[in-house]
C-alpha cells in the first residue's frame, strides 16, 4: 500500500616532568631542555595530543605538533606578528590545553642576548645549555598570538587586522632583562603588586591578544569574498531580513527557479508548531506539482549540460573508478525506473535500498523518485537485525542491495545480511516480493553468492534490457519522497518522513550558498547515503545545482592515510565536506600525508556530523586548507533536511568550533528549562521557531510520538535536542545531546499506541 505522509496515525493514550627540547631546521644548535610538565606523550584525546608550530619569516605554519611555547629571542616580543616575521630563527613551542572556550598557554618568555656574530651563541646566562630560561609567565592567550581588531559586538572586523592600527605590544625587547626571579602569574585579571618585570611584560605580550577562545577570529580573504554568492556580512543580514519578515515571498522566488508543472497555491506555508493549539503540521508549496529526479537531471540536460559529468566514482582499491555524464545518468535512472514499474511499484510505494557507495545507490534512489515511489536507504553497514526493523516497519514491496563490497581490505557478505533480515521480518508478517541484486564483481564474483529463486533478480542481468527513458510521475509539492530511520531513545527506529517540493528548495539553497557553489566546481562529500548527509548532500544538493560529484566506496584511510587527499588531487575536488571524525582520525596520522599531496584545487571546506573542536578545526584549516579555505562547520539534523546553522564563506569571520549564525529562513532560539527564550550571550536548549521548507512532516505511522519528541518540550517551538552557547558576538557554539536531561518533561508522553499499516496518502478536513 502507498506511504502516506499521516499514514496509521493512532490517537494518544597525572602529569610528569620531562626534558623538551627546542626543535629548529639548523642542526647546529644544540637543544635546550626545559623542566616543564608533559602530558602522556600519546593521548586518544586529539586536543591533549601535542605538536609544534613552525613561524617563518613570510608568515607561514608548518604544523608538526603542538603543546608548549618557547619564544626563541628578544626579538620575537616586538608584536604578535614581528613574532613570526622578523627572522628565519624564531619559533613557537607551545603547550595548548583548552577549558570550555578558554585557551592556557604555559609560555617560556626568555631574552637572551643575540650574537650577530655567531649563530651558536644564543643564551646569555653562562652558556650554560641546561639552564632553563628565567621566566615564565601563565598566561591565558589568543591561540597563535593573533590580535583582533577591535570591533562592535555582534560585528566582526571589517579590515585586515595587519592594517587596523598599531600592536599594543613593545618594540624595545631590550626594556625586558633576565635578572628577575622565576614568578607565576595565576590570574590574568588582576596582576600581583610589585610585579616588576612580569607586569610589563604581561601587558606587552597580552594586549588585544589576550582572548578566550570565541574570540578567536579567521577573517575570510577579500579575494574569496569578491566573488561569494554573499560576500559580506551586509549582503547576509540583507537576505536574512528579508528570509524571516516575508519568508513566502523569499521561498517563493528560490522556488520559481525549479521546474513545476504547476504552481503551488496560497498560501506558501502552512504551520502549527504549538501542540496547545491543536495537531502539529509543515506545509510548502501545497499544490505545485513537480519532480525531484526531473530537475535533478532532465533540467540540467536542458540547460545544455548533458555532457558535463555527473558522477565520478572511485572504488575501494585505487585505481578502480568509473564516470557518468547527466545523459547517462538520466538513462541508468530511467532503465531501473521502468524496471520498478514493470514489477508493479506505483506511486507511494516503498522501496528499500541496502547498497554501498556504488553509482547505483543514487541511481536507485532517483530512480524511485522518477515514478514517485518513496525510497528508504539503509546504511550497508546495520546489521540484519537493524535492516529486519526498517523492512518491518515500512514494509517495502522491492529490495535493492548487492552481493557483496570491499570496505578496506575486507569484504562484507551484504546478500547474506538481507537474506537473514528478510528471513526475519518475514515472521513479522512483512514479506518482501523482490530483491533486486547489483553483482559487485570487484567484492565477490556472481557464482558466489546464495540464491533464493523466485524472489532474487540480478540488477545487470533484468535492468539494461528496459529502455532508457522513461516518463516523469508528477507529484504534490506536500507527496513523501523517501523515509530515513534514525535511532530512537526507546530502541525503536524513528522513520523521518521528507515530503518533495520543499525539501528539494531547501536543499538546493543551501547547498548553493553555505559551499559557494559554482558550476566549475567539483564536489566531494565522504558520508554515506545512508544517512541524511548522503541524501542532500551526496545526491539531491549537488544534482539538482548540476554539480559534479564525487562518490567513493572505500575507506579514507585505506591503502594508506593519504587516500582522501589522493582523490583530492585526482578528480581536482575544490569542495572537500567530511566529518570531525575523520579530520581527528586523519591529525593522528601525521601531517606528512597530507602535505605530500597537493590540494590546490581546495577553495572551500566543509564540516558535518558533530561539532568539530577548535584544534581539529585549525588543523583542517591550516595544514588541508593551507590557511586559505573557509570551513563550513554546519549543524543541521535528519529531521532539519539541511543546513540551519552555518558560516556562509565570505560573509563572516569564522571562529574554530563554532556554527556561526543561522541560515536564511532559519530562527533559532535558545530557553531555558521553562521554554522561556535567553537573549544574547547564554547557553540553553537550542530550538527553531517557525518553520522552514526542509523540515520533516511527521515520523512514519506515528504521528503521535512526532508531536511528542519534537513539540512538546517547549510549546510553539521545533526542540532540536541540542544544547547551545550563544557567545557576545552571537556566534552559536553547539554543546551536545541534551535528550536525557529533557526527557523528565516528556513523562506524561511514555505510552505511545503502536500503529499499524499503511493509508493512501489522504488528508481529510478534520486532520487539520
Amino acid at each position: 500500500m502507498p506511504i502516506s505522509i499521516y499514514s496509521a496515525v493512532s490517537p494518544s493514550s597525572c602529569s610528569r616532568t620531562s626534558s623538551i627540547y627546542h626543535y629548529h631546521h639548523h642542526h647546529h644548535h644544540p637543544p635546550l631542555p626545559l623542566p616543564l610538565p608533559l602530558p602522556p606523550r600519546r593521548s586518544n584525546i586529539i586536543d591533549n595530543s601535542y605538536n609544534i608550530n613552525f613561524f617563518k619569516k613570510d608568515g607561514q605554519r608548518r604544523r608538526v605538533r603542538q603543546e608548549f611555547i618557547f619564544i626563541s629571542s628578544a626579538s620575537s616580543l616586538l608584536s604578535p606578528y614581528s613574532s613570526y616575521i622578523n627572522n628565519n630563527n624564531n619559533y613557537y613551542y607551545y603547550n595548548k590545553e583548552e577549558e570550555e572556550n578558554r585557551r592556557r598557554l604555559y609560555c617560556c618568555a626568555c631574552v637572551p642576548s643575540y650574537n650577530s656574530k655567531s649563530k651558536h651563541q644564543w643564551w646569555n646566562w653562562n652558556r650554560n645549555w641546561n639552564t632553563p630560561p628565567s621566566l615564565t609567565l601563565y598566561l591565558v592567550n589568543h591561540p597563535s598570538f593573533r590580535p583582533r581588531s577591535r570591533r562592535s559586538p555582534g560585528l566582526p572586523p571589517m579590515s585586515d587586522p595587519l592594517t587596523n592600527g598599531s600592536s599594543s605590544l613593545s618594540s624595545n625587547p631590550a626594556a625586558f632583562t633576565t635578572s628577575n626571579h622565576l614568578r607565576h602569574v595565576e590570574s590574568m585579571s588582576t596582576l600581583p603588586s610589585g610585579a616588576g618585570q612580569i607586569s610589563k611584560l604581561n601587558a606587552v605580550i597580552l594586549g588585544e591578544a589576550l582572548a578566550s577562545e570565541e574570540d578567536d577570529l579567521i577573517v575570510p580573504s577579500q579575494d574569496f569574498s569578491a566573488q561569494a554568492h554573499v560576500p559580506s556580512p551586509d549582503k547576509y543580514l540583507e537576505m536574512y531580513k528579508s528570509s524571516i519578515e516575508d519568508p513566502a515571498g523569499f521561498w517563493s522566488d528560490i522556488a520559481s527557479q525549479f521546474y513545476w508543472k504547476e504552481k503551488w497555491g496560497q498560501p506558501v506555508y502552512s504551520e502549527n508548531l504549538d501542540i496547545r493549539k491543536g495537531r502539529i503540521h509543515i506545509e510548502w508549496f501545497k499544490g505545485g506539482i513537480t519532480n525531484i529526479c526531473y530537475n535533478c537531471l532532465d533540467k540540467n540536460i536542458a540547460a545544455g549540460n548533458g555532457e558535463k559529468i555527473a558522477i565520478y566514482w572511485e572504488g575501494n582499491e585505487p585505481g578502480v573508478g568509473a564516470s557518468l555524464t547527466y545523459n547517462q545518468l538520466l538513462q541508468r535512472v530511467c532503465q531501473l525506473a521502468n524496471y520498478l514499474k514493470d514489477i508493479g511499484i506505483q506511486k507511494g510505494d516503498a522501496v528499500l535500498i541496502y547498497l554501498p557507495m556504488l553509482m547505483e545507490l543514487p541511481i536507485a534512489m532517483l530512480a524511485c523518485a522518477r515514478i514517485g515511489a518513496v525510497h528508504s536507504v539503509v546504511f550497508a553497514g546495520f546489521s540484519s537485525e537493524s535492516l529486519a526493523q526498517r523492512i518491518t516497519d515500512c514494509k517495502p514491496k522491492v529490495l535493492i542491495t548487492c552481493n557483496a563490497v570491499r570496505r578496506g581490505p575486507k569484504t562484507i557478505h551484504l546478500k547474506d545480511i538481507v537474506d537473514t533480515a528478510l528471513a526475519e521480518s518475514a515472521q513479522s508478517g512483512a514479506v518482501v516480493d523482490v530483491c533486486l541484486t547489483y553483482e559487485n564483481n570487484t567484492a565477490l564474483k556472481k557464482e558466489s553468492t546464495k540464491w533464493v529463486e523466485g524472489r532474487d533478480t540480478w540488477w545487470q542481468d533484468a535492468v539494461p534490457k528496459y529502455p532508457d527513458t522513461c516518463d516523469v510521475e508528477w507529484v504534490d509539492a506536500e507527496d513523501p519522497l523517501f523515509l530515513l530511520y534514525t535511532s530512537g531513545s526507546t530502541g525503536k527506529p524513528k522513520g523521518v518522513l521528507h515530503t518533495t517540493g520543499g525539501y528539494m528548495v531547501y536543499t538546493a539553497t543551501t547547498f548553493k550558498y553555505v559551499f559557494d557553489y559554482k558550476p566549475s566546481d567539483i564536489y566531494w562529500c565522504t558520508a554515506d547515503c545512508g544517512w541524511i548527509t548522503g541524501h542532500s548532500y551526496v545526491t539531491y544538493g549537488p544534482l539538482l545545482n548540476g554539480a559534479t560529484v564525487v562518490v567513493f566506496e572505500g575507506v579514507p584511510t585505506y591503502p594508506d592515510p593519504g587516500r582522501c587527499w589522493d582523490i583530492v588531487d585526482k578528480y581536482k575536488v575544490s569542495i572537500f565536506y567530511t566529518a570531525p571524525t575523520l579530520v581527528r582520525s586523519l591529525m593522528r596520522e601525521g601531517d606528512e600525508h597530507v602535505t605530500r599531496y597537493s590540494r590546490k584545487s581546495l577553495r572551500v571546506l566543509g564540516s558535518v556530523g558533530e561539532p568539530i573542536n577548535p584544534s581539529a578545526w585549525r588543523w583542517f584549516f591550516n595544514l588541508v586548507g593551507e590557511s586559505r579555505c573557509p570551513i563550513s562547520d554546519t549543524w543541521w539534523q535528519t529531521e532539519t533536511g539541511g543546513f540551519m546553522i552555518t558560516p556562509l564563506p565570505g560573509a563572516w569571520p569564522q571562529k574554530p568550533g563554532s556554527a556561526t549564525f543561522p541560515f536564511f529562513g532559519i530562527q533559532p532560539v535558545i530557553v531555558d528549562e521553562k521554554g522561556v527564550e535567553i537573549e544574547g550571550e547564554c547557553s540553553g536548549y537550542l530550538c527553531v521557531k517557525s518553520s522552514w521548507p526542509g523540515a520533516f512532516r511527521t515520523l512514519y505511522g506515528d504521528h503521535e510520538r512526532y508531536e511528542t519528541t519534537y513539540f512538546s518540550a517547549f510549546p510553539g517551538y521545533y526542540f532540536s535536542g541540542d544544547g547551545c552557547s550563544r557567545d557576545k558576538d552571537g556566534y552559536h557554539w553547539l554543546t551536545g545531546r541534551v535528550d536525557d536531561v529533557i526527557n523528565v518533561r516528556l513523562v506524561h508522553s511514555q505510552h505511545r499506541t503502536k500503529s499499524t499499516g499503511l493509508q493512501v496518502y489522504q488528508r481529510q478536513e478534520a486532520e487539520r
